[in-house]
């Protein structure tokens, strides 16, 4: 402590003492332009802007993170800066689009991509963004009662009769207006109250969730030999390996510590039941489980906030909170597509090498775990190049689908109410949005350019450079899903003796051009959600 207060004593006696106020005075105005240049971006920036820079941040603080620790093959392999960035950018967005295998990275860099996958999940930034809501809410508030203007204004002096009228009628007047003010005030008092326990019941969700299938993954590695004797080959640890393959499951990332991902424990169907609902707990079936809690919570503590959240789902402004209407039909719609793929992939596949080795049982489950990865998620239990085309045609459909896809056959006047469509109808247009594309139209643009930029692979390797091999892991990056054709050597028409078989993406055989398009299409599908009306104003009549 004394040699602390004498450093201290000594830096100041080397400042002059006319340079000290100066010297305050610079820090305090820098420290208050930074404070007011960060109001600024959060309560006046475009949400769109805010997400793209957090992701953007989020990336490149994961970059380098992973460049400075060290991989496991730092001897033998040692990944170049481009694909440890897009390491980092498929981690973040919860893609799982891989450049290199996955046993290459340390269990330090592990740890790393688990928690660049934990807060780039969808649910944790929906978290976010509520408590930035309800910040801006009360900013708002701050600055509308900072710029009121007080109601009674002073009176000429006249007779006092006079006076005595308009002091009257003034009065009545601010009765009346203070009444309905205080209506309204009571409700946004509510609704504030509201998204703050909301924000918390999310948080609440995440923590169950995660602590719950971590320990249950912990528990089944431990009693189950065979998949203890996996983790034990492929030096994993346990603790590891189930805290990562929870946080990319909930937040239908998709990568697992393992190069095969879930394919080299495809007999054990008991660690793939376990992950199914967690799959849907996180993505398709959020909202579902998201309401059913809030109910849940309505009946046990009987509060009002849960009671609005219930009735007020739209005006609360949090997009996975939807209505108990259009949740039933959701579920119902998501089910619906399980059963669908479910019934095509094992009629196509049930002799088929792709699930060889496998008991009837072991079989229907692996089936199920594929097919409900195919929304969002991207593990998978088979090699998707063994798959039929119309199975691949099939998922490249899945993929392109938003999770909350639903046949939704209510009335937009029930489901938003006739006040909301209102609303929108008299909106004005956006500049940007007129001449926004579709999303559609965005993706064909990245197939052509990636087709360009990998023009002499395709001629030399047509077999694994086929467009449908590329249209597949374009679809499948702005779906944030992380399918992928993968390479093979023996698709070779000019076979290469020094090509070996790796467990990748098939974007590991891309050029560095081609690696960082397939970046810029996982930021675009992981802020598709701002681009769903594009397109609107083509007519194709």
């Amino acid at each position: 402590m004394t040699n602390f207060a004498d450093s201290s004593e000594r830096h100041k006696r080397m400042i002059p003492c006319y340079l000290r106020p100066r010297l305050a005075w610079l820090y305090h105005s820098f420290s208050s332009s930074l404070l007011s240049l960060l109001r600024t971006f959060i309560f006046q920036v475009n949400q769109f802007w805010i997400e793209l820079g957090y992701f953007i941040t989020l990336s490149s603080l994961g970059f380098l993170a992973l460049k400075a620790s060290k991989p496991r093959t730092a001897r033998s392999f040692k990944p170049k800066y481009i694909d440890l960035f897009f390491t980092s950018v498929s981690a973040s967005t919860v893609s799982s689009m891989s450049t290199v295998e996955m046993e290459v990275f340390s269990n330090t860099q592990l740890v790393f991509l688990t928690v660049l996958m934990f807060v780039g999940g969808e649910v944790f930034t929906s978290m976010l963004g509520l408590h930035l809501m309800r910040a801006r809410i009360i900013n708002r508030r701050t600055n509308n009662i900072l710029n009121s203007e007080p109601n009674s204004q002073s009176l000429p002096q006249s007779d006092s009769n006079t006076d005595h009228i308009e002091l009257r009628m003034i009065t009545d007047h601010n009765f009346t207006e203070e009444k309905s003010n205080t209506k309204q005030e009571e409700e946004g008092n509510l609704k504030l109250k509201s998204i703050k326990i909301l924000a918390y019941l999310v948080s609440c969700y995440l923590l169950v969730v995660h602590v719950t299938v971590s320990s249950l993954i912990s528990i089944y590695l431990s009693l189950i030999p065979s998949a203890k004797r996996v983790l034990k080959t492929k030096g994993l640890k346990i603790e590891t390996f189930s805290i990562f393959t929870t946080v990319s499951t909930f937040s239908n990332c998709g990568f697992i510590p393992t190069n095969e991902n879930m394919v080299v424990l495809k007999k054990n169907s008991g660690l793939l039941l376990i992950l199914i609902p967690q799959i849907l707990m996180g993505n398709t079936l959020y909202p579902v489980c998201l309401r059913l809690s809030i109910w849940f919570m309505e009946k046990f503590t009987k509060r009002s906030e849960f009671r609005y959240m219930l009735k007020n789902s739209r005006k609360l402004g949090y997009g996975h909170l939807l209505s108990g209407k259009h949740c039933f039909y959701l579920a119902n719609t998501a089910l619906g597509f399980i059963v669908l793929q479910l019934a095509i992939f094992c009629v196509l596949h049930w002799n088929a090498d792709a699930i060889g080795g496998l008991n009837a049982y072991q079989k229907l489950v692996g089936s199920l775990f594929q097919v409900v990865n195919s929304r969002h998620a991207g593990e998978s239990v088979v090699d998707l190049s063994s798959i039929s085309p119309a199975i691949l045609v099939l998922f490249v459909v899945m993929m392109y689908l938003p999770p909350y896809t639903s046949y939704l056959p209510i009335s937009e006047e029930d489901d938003i109410g006739p006040h909301k469509k209102e609303k929108n109808t008299i909106k004005k247009r956006n500049i940007w949005e007129l001449l926004l594309f579709s999303q559609l139209t965005y993706l064909v643009i990245f197939v052509i350019l990636i087709c360009i930029t990998e023009r002499n692979h395709m001629k030399r390797d047509p077999l694994n450079f086929s467009v449908l091999n590329v249209v597949i892991e374009v679809i499948s990056a702005y779906g944030n899903v992380g399918f992928s054709s993968g390479y093979s050597c023996k698709r070779q028409i000019h076979p290469d003796s020094q090509c070996k078989d790796a467990w990748y993406g098939f974007v590991g055989k891309w050029s560095d051009v081609g690696k960082f398009l397939l970046i810029v299409v996982m930021f675009f599908g992981r802020l598709k959600k701002f681009s769903t009306r594009g397109g609107k104003f083509w007519s194709l009549a």
